[in-house]
């Protein structure tokens, strides 16, 4: 079959610390050309004209729950996946606490199988450690995997690893990228017995970012910090909640040459505690959204480079489980759709350029995690690629609502941006709010 053309014209093209005026040519899975000017050698050339829209490269989600398998009422690989081409994330990295947890090799190989058929936007898959899978951390294959991610405070099963010898010798048995939660499970159980003595079992949501304090964080954060400077680890620092915790973390180095690195998730930027009234337990997230003050400081690391990358830690549980009471609402909520147009949405009000934006959701991913030719738009590299008009207002509502879930914390907001293209390996997946039929998707790979 001969392979497709595609030419992009007339695009803003947001890369590499630049937006430049110009064309981009696909041929098959890849980009051929970037130029200011390209021609179409011929008639069977599909052109794009994108009339002076952002073209971006695919964002590099580098933690999503799609909850397969086992907790399949609330998401899949599929829909999830649907719902994230829909928000320019054209390739994500998933985390291990399903049922089963993926903390063996042929767990994690089940969760590959499914995705190959399932999956709208490129994958991978954290493998998981507990206090007792050393042996199966020791086989995974650091091509073909993104890394390993540890819960250092609040997990499902046993997936808790709050035993040091292991910790240390996990930190000491693999060079691959290990990310963590980090909330510290004792000062967790203290602040919620103070709430619980106070309250019974009615606590009110605005004390969720007490119990789940900045004390839980730091004291979590900077252990495992601590731990990797002693055994030459490479830590990758998950959602940041707190500005006490962005120092702990430096700007010194290009982030090729990091150890130590950090992560801050949309909800985390958008959110603060005042939010809990109106939202309820629809924001409630662990590691909670905390005050005002912290999110001007998580955007000041961000900004500053103390933070490297921006993910959304998509995590969703049904309408009916996240109207219970504080007790029994779980943590966490889905927000792959909304994304980069909530990025966008504090560009236009000046807080971040797009040339960041890329920054932190294409390209420092990329890096991070050594993805094999993507997270930038560059000649020989895949054709993942997102359009998006930053003058076409929508908002978001039960209608448009691709999770399965059926929700979304940003639910009655208007977008002044919209994704209006999304292309996976060159191929057309998402047009004007339709997720196409076809599966364009592969396996990430890792430059290692």
């Amino acid at each position: 079959m001969e392979e497709k053309t595609i030419l992009i014209k007339n695009a803003k093209i947001v890369n590499e610390g630049h937006v430049t005026e110009g064309d981009i040519l696909i041929q098959g899975d890849y980009i051929k050309d970037v130029a200011d000017s390209i021609s179409a050698k011929s008639a069977d050339v599909v052109i794009i004209d994108v009339e002076g829209n952002y073209v971006f490269p695919g964002i590099i989600d580098d933690q999503v729950h799609f909850r397969e398998p086992g907790l399949t009422h609330k998401a899949d690989i599929g829909s999830e996946s649907r719902a994230a081409v829909a928000g320019g994330i054209t390739s994500f990295i998933e985390m291990p606490n399903t049922n089963p947890q993926t903390t063996t090799i042929e767990k994690l190989e089940e969760k590959f199988d499914i995705a190959a058929k399932t999956s709208h936007a490129n994958y991978s898959f954290m493998f998981g450690g507990t206090n007792d899978n050393l042996d199966e951390i020791l086989k995974v294959d650091k091509k073909s995997v993104a890394g390993l991610k540890l819960f250092l405070g609040s997990s499902t099963g046993n997936m808790l690893v709050d035993d040091h010898a292991v910790l240390e010798k996990i930190f000491k048995s693999t060079d691959m990228v290990i990310s963590v939660h980090c909330e510290d499970e004792a000062t967790i159980k203290k602040n919620l017995k103070e709430q619980l003595d106070i309250y019974g079992e009615d606590i009110p949501i605005e004390k969720h970012p007490i119990i789940r304090s900045e004390e839980a964080c730091y004291i979590s954060s900077s252990k495992a910090i601590e731990l990797a400077k002693k055994t030459g680890a490479r830590l990758h620092v998950f959602h940041l909640s707190t500005g006490k915790e962005t120092q702990l973390f430096s700007n010194k180095l290009p982030l090729k040459d990091k150890k130590i690195t950090s992560e801050v998730c949309i909800h985390h930027l958008w959110f603060s505690d005042e939010d809990y009234k109106k939202k309820g337990t629809h924001i409630k997230w662990n590691p909670a959204v905390k005050t005002k003050k912290d999110r001007e400081q998580l955007w000041k690391a961000l900004l500053d480079d103390r933070i490297d990358v921006i993910a959304t830690d998509h995590a969703p549980h049904t309408l009916e489980e996240k109207n219970g009471n504080y007790m029994n609402a779980p943590s966490g909520g889905p927000l792959v759709q909304h994304a980069l147009v909530a990025m966008m949405e504090m560009f236009h009000k000046g807080k971040i350029s797009v040339e960041k934006i890329a920054e932190k959701m294409c390209h420092n991913p990329a890096i991070l995690f050594q993805v094999e030719k993507r997270g930038y738009i560059r000649k020989g590299y895949f054709a993942d690629l997102v359009i998006v008009n930053a003058q076409s207002p929508w908002s978001v509502n039960k209608q448009n609502i691709l999770y399965k879930c059926g929700w979304s914390p940003f639910e009655g907001t208007t977008f002044k941006s919209r994704v209006t293209h999304t292309f996976v390996n060159g191929t057309l997946v998402y047009n004007n709010f339709k997720v196409l039929d076809v599966k364009a998707a592969k396996r990430l790979t890792f430059d290692r």
